[in-house]
């Protein structure tokens, strides 16, 4: 992922380093923007190191994307694996008549020592109709599920879908360690989920102009439920709206976030790097502390 390799769009200029390393809680190096050229991951994760993204959490949502995270995972130190079908992949397998294949390799893959967390999983009631509400609703009691015999936190998409997804939680009990990733939802969601015990993590969303309410949401979340996200290659944060996104943008987020909380920087790095080490565990190979990485850097 060099300047000239995104297409369109281009990428923005790298922001200034953060003075303490965090984690990248959600982000899918699998997927490519239309009109971009394909990501090359070495560069992605170098370039985000150099502004102290050291860790990030890769998420693949469907059969390839889950692929392609096995291999990622396998292959750099820097990076956790999350594995799940997307709520709006799981009607389209169902229709395909092959969701139960599906759900076999997920489970198959979900103990893989790097395989930290089942997501992202949830609701999404903008892209799949009416149709495929109770589809949607079994796949993701499915993960939940899953993620709780095998131990692994939940990372939960929520989108139009608020009440049904605190609704299932609750009847179904949330896995110890559940996280909703690009969380949208407003102070008083915020509060609901906070008394639950969950983590919040924010995207670039939260310093987009018209996000009043989502900053209302993320004043009303303690340090120690929250964590920080791109969903690269989405999500660019303001004032690169619209530009593609990448794991080196989380400084700019981070520094947002912080002025609305009224914190300083290391502070809410120090929160962030905590809660995601909380949540995930360690990023070091079993067995080894600090261990090298395809570049010859150091977690």
């Amino acid at each position: 992922m060099s300047p000239h390799s995104s297409g369109h769009r281009g990428l923005p200029e790298q922001p200034d380093p953060l003075p303490i390393d965090v984690v990248d809680n959600h982000v899918h190096l699998d997927i490519t923007r239309e009109g971009d050229e394909p990501f090359d991951v070495a560069e992605a994760v170098a370039r985000a190191r150099q502004v102290g993204v050291t860790r990030m959490v890769q998420v693949g949502c469907d059969l390839e994307g889950i692929a392609f995270t096995i291999e990622a995972i396998d292959r750099f130190t820097e990076l956790l694996g999350g594995i799940a079908l997307h709520p709006n992949e799981v009607p389209r397998l169902a229709a395909a008549g092959r969701l139960q294949e599906a759900y076999a390799e997920v489970e198959r893959l979900a103990t893989h020592e790097r395989v930290r967390v089942i997501g992202e999983t949830g609701l999404d009631y903008f892209r799949t109709g009416p149709e495929g509400v109770a589809v949607q609703q079994d796949g993701f009691r499915w993960h939940i599920d899953l993620a709780k015999r095998t131990g692994r936190a939940l990372q939960i998409h929520d989108r139009d879908a608020h009440d049904d997804v605190l609704r299932i939680l609750e009847e179904e009990g949330a896995p110890e360690r559940t996280v909703l990733h690009c969380f949208s939802g407003d102070a008083t969601m915020a509060q609901r989920c906070v008394e639950r015990g969950y983590f919040l993590s924010f995207a670039g969303t939260v310093t987009f102009k018209n996000a009043r309410g989502l900053r209302d949401a993320l004043a009303a979340t303690p340090l120690d439920r929250l964590l920080v996200e791109t969903d690269a290659p989405y999500l660019a944060p303001s004032p690169h709206r619209g530009a593609t996104n990448a794991s080196y943008l989380v400084p700019v987020t981070l520094r947002a976030m912080a002025g609305v909380l009224n914190v300083d920087v290391p502070t809410l790095c120090r929160a962030v790097s905590g809660n995601s080490e909380q949540v995930y565990g360690s990023w070091a190979p079993a067995g080894v502390g600090g261990a090298a990485t395809e570049a010859g850097q150091t977690v």
